[in-house]
């Protein structure tokens, strides 16, 4: 009222405030407008993968981004001329497509204004990205913005990164206050040693918050979903997703289609490298991982994830099956020209079988498996729980949200296959989920439609309101900065440290071979047992004949000869390993009969690894209850250390079986927060440890390597500690890192009742011939010095070993 009356006395001042209000308006557009503008390069704009995904990605960020705050420009590169890249761009920038709520005008008005905003330049040198640079800075200054970022999107083989990189970091950064996103497409690497080189010359051109590497399956829907269905889910799952409700999960990605055309790729990459080291082990880090409390924090699910990473268990060449379709190596021939000889060993099919070490996974199989030219196209991850129930009536009353006896389980439906389409299915008989209705919604019931051998009636079944590309949310998610959708130096280093071992191992292992598509029948159905996966069919005659294909262990029976005038067993790694168990576990039966106790040292190293897994899983008879556990040496780092022999007797064996604390004795190297340090005596305590509980010190067996030098235990050539007098226990120096070690005397080794020496793989041939030829000189060779006083010396070699 009285405003009213204050305005009709002085009628001057509504123009005034209308004029002020409108001040305001336009103030807060142009502090939207102040948000900046956005630059992006899209480099191998030419290629394929921008032609069917990047384009229309990028073109999707501009539709989603308009109107609230920036300006883009988009800037299309490659090495392609001038004319010819803007023709390839125009005809690309032409197909692009908005989404299905988008009426066609508004389309064609917004795909306009896109290709205004795009254009194709060629970028080869420093003094083009310098060009590039100046033309963002002069096109700021001409329209008046300030600039938010530049997104570098490298859509070209890695070995064009570092030079790429180089001219960007030298030539055209943004000025200060903006930010730099470079985006990189795998491969990442061929193992763990090319991805720290490649990892190390990236890191010296961008910071890690700049660095954004592309696996596309996180941006698929399904995929996507996994971390807030668990979060939005909590209440329901918190009980469920363990090692106590679990079965097993399933990983899976199958293709139809086969390598023709890409063999040049997949000779080098193969089934392994291509999807699972990347795709499915991220999918399975998002299954696995401990639930932040916040997941939309991008910090805190990169520190989970790499958790993780971390308790994988080692894998071996028993958790993995390989086929290669028939037509394969014809194909490698022809595109690669191979000659007529050739066949290859690179797998298109495998079958991968993972454990976690952790309490919530322990003891749950996680399979994981993908290949070419097999029955269906499809991808989706299962988690299969275990069912106790049972009931008394009969199937056909069964109701699907009332009967435990019905199979339950969560599936994350990455797409294809039947269902046809990216959705996320429970079981009725486990809960009724939350999705966000906003973005997913109910599936109608398609009668006649089976999903892993059950009615689509028996799930909850929900699928995208609306579907996007994968390339199209990781944009986005670039855009925004959500690093939680990207791999960073450290998860992907650990992905590789997981993988290459087992890459390694079957470098030279012969897949089974299979004809494709619905003809493979069962010839590639797995089955696992233990840590353990074996094809579920014996290997068929070869489908085509193979040139001289290696002999395969029943081809030989175990041979036992004489090494440097002792028992010798030689065979290949798997039987050898098996043998040596089965005496391991003979010698410990007869000294538990006769003692009551079986004292057991056991060396370190990757050799016994094997040996380890056998023993817990295919020894149940072991008297592991009445069995002391030793070490023969130990580096001087923390238990927890993965360098540490006990931390690897921990990972393969201690976890997995059912030994009594305190018949566990790790050598202490790690007293009073130092590392074996002479005045800690660490050395004389684990002596008189060994003098009270061992009868006369004397071990029932003590397990050895022989290294490549001839070294054994932690006793190295030219050092004379623990060589010869009256210590039992003795600090040495290695040669290589690191280089302090504690280890058993040879005087206490040759007071064992017997000792066991496991020498496997090519690399000890050399030292094999040479041991077998010298005589007593522990001084040079220290192994030459193992001769039990009065017990037995075993050798236990492989073939590669042994023979070569």
């Amino acid at each position: 009222m009285l405003a009213e009356l204050y305005f009709k006395r002085r009628p001057g001042c509504w123009k005034m405030l209308a004029v002020a209000v409108c001040m305001v308006l336009l103030a807060g557009l142009q502090a939207q407008d102040l948000q900046g503008h956005v630059s992006v390069i899209l480099l191998g704009a030419t290629g394929d993968l921008a032609k069917k995904y990047l384009w229309q990605g990028l073109f999707q960020l501009y539709l989603d981004e308009v109107g609230k705050g920036y300006s883009f420009s988009f800037h299309g590169a490659a090495l392609t001329s001038t004319k010819q890249g803007q023709e390839f761009v125009a005809k690309v920038l032409e197909s692009l497509s908005c989404p299905e709520d988008v009426a066609p005008e508004r389309c064609a008005e917004l795909r306009g204004r896109f290709q205004q905003r795009s254009q194709y330049r060629r970028l080869r040198t420093s003094e083009d990205y310098m060009a590039l640079s100046k033309d963002i800075e002069a096109q700021l200054q001409h329209e008046g913005l300030r600039e938010a970022g530049r997104i570098f999107y490298f859509s070209v083989p890695p070995f064009a990164y570092a030079d790429i990189a180089r001219s960007i970091n030298s030539s055209c950064r943004p000025g200060p206050g903006a930010w730099l996103r470079v985006v990189l497409e795998k491969p990442f690497g061929h193992d763990r040693l090319s991805a720290q080189q490649l990892a190390t010359e990236l890191r010296s051109f961008f910071q890690e918050e700049e660095m954004y590497r592309v696996d596309h399956y996180l941006g698929k829907q399904a995929v996507a979903q996994i971390l807030p269905f668990r979060d939005q889910n909590r209440k329901a799952l918190d009980g469920l997703w363990n090692r106590h409700h679990v079965e097993r999960v399933e990983i899976i990605m199958k293709e139809t289609v086969d390598a023709e055309g890409r063999t040049g790729f997949y000779e080098e990459y193969g089934v392994i490298r291509d999807v699972l080291q990347n795709h499915l082990t991220e999918i399975l880090t998002l299954v696995a991982m401990e639930l932040p409390y916040n997941v939309s924090s991008s910090e805190a699910v990169l520190r989970h994830k790499l958790q993780a990473f971390q308790a994988l268990r080692g894998l071996h060449k028993d958790s993995a099956v390989l086929g290669q379709y028939q037509a394969y190596s014809g194909q490698v021939r022809r595109e690669q020209q191979k000659p007529d000889s050739f066949h290859s060993l690179t797998p298109t099919f495998a079958g991968i079988l993972v454990h976690m070490d952790n309490l919530r996974w322990e003891g749950v199989p996680f399979i994981l498996m993908s290949g070419k030219a097999l029955d269906e196209r499809v991808g989706y991850v299962r988690i299969l729980f275990r069912n106790q129930a049972y009931c008394a009536q009969t199937e056909t009353r069964w109701v699907a949200d009332q009967s435990q006896c019905l199979p339950r389980q969560i599936v994350f439906y990455i797409g294809h296959g039947e269902l046809g389409s990216p959705a996320v299915l429970v079981s009725r008989n486990l809960f009724r989920p939350f999705l966000p209705s906003g973005s997913w919604k109910e599936v109608e019931d398609r009668p006649g439609l089976r999903l892993f051998g059950r009615p689509l009636s028996d799930f909850y079944a929900y699928s995208p309101v609306r579907e996007q590309d994968a390339y199209s949310v990781l944009i986005s998610h670039i855009f925004h900065g959500r690093k939680d959708s990207f791999i960073t130096t450290e998860n992907l280093l650990a992905s590789w440290a997981f993988w290459t071992p087992l890459l390694d191992s079957l470098a030279h292992e012969a897949p089974r071979l299979y004809p494709g598509g619905a003809e493979n029948g069962h010839l590639l159905d797995f089955e696992f047992t233990g840590t353990q996966l074996r094809f579920s069919q014996q290997q068929p005659e070869q489908l085509v004949p193979g040139p001289g294909s290696a002999p395969s262990p029943s081809d030989f029976q175990v041979l036992q000869s004489k090494y440097r005038d002792s028992p010798l067993i030689s065979a290949w790694p798997e039987e050898l390993i098996a043998k040596l168990a089965d005496d391991i576990e003979a010698t410990a039966m007869r000294a538990v009969r006769r003692f009551g106790e079986f004292h057991l040292a056991l060396s370190g190293g990757s050799s016994p690894v094997p040996l380890f897994q056998q023993l817990a899983t295919r020894h149940y008879g072991f008297p592991w209850a009445h069995t002391h556990l030793w070490l023969g040496d130990e580096r001087c780092v923390p238990l927890r250390d993965p360098e540490s022999n006990f931390q690897g007797l921990q990972a393969h064996l201690l976890q997995h079986i059912r030994v009594p604390y305190y018949n566990v004795h790790p050598m202490p190297v790690h007293l009073h927060q130092r590392l074996c340090a002479e005045e800690d005596q660490g050395a004389q305590m684990y002596a008189s440890e060994i003098s009270a509980l061992v009868t006369n010190s004397s071990f029932d067996l003590v397990l050895l390597g022989m290294g490549t030098d001839g070294h054994t235990a932690s006793l190295f050539p030219q050092s004379p500690a623990g060589l010869e007098g009256p210590q039992p226990v003795v600090l040495t120096r290695s040669p290589s890192k690191p280089h302090q070690r504690m280890s058993l005397s040879l005087p206490l080794i040759n007071r064992a009742r017997k000792v066991a020496i496991l020498v496997m793989g090519r690399m000890k041939r050399e030292i094999t011939l040479l041991v077998s030829r010298v005589g007593h000189e522990p001084k040079k060779w220290p192994i030459s010095g193992v001769l039990p006083s009065s017990g037995q010396l075993v050798w236990y070699m492989d073939y590669e070993a042994f023979l070569g």
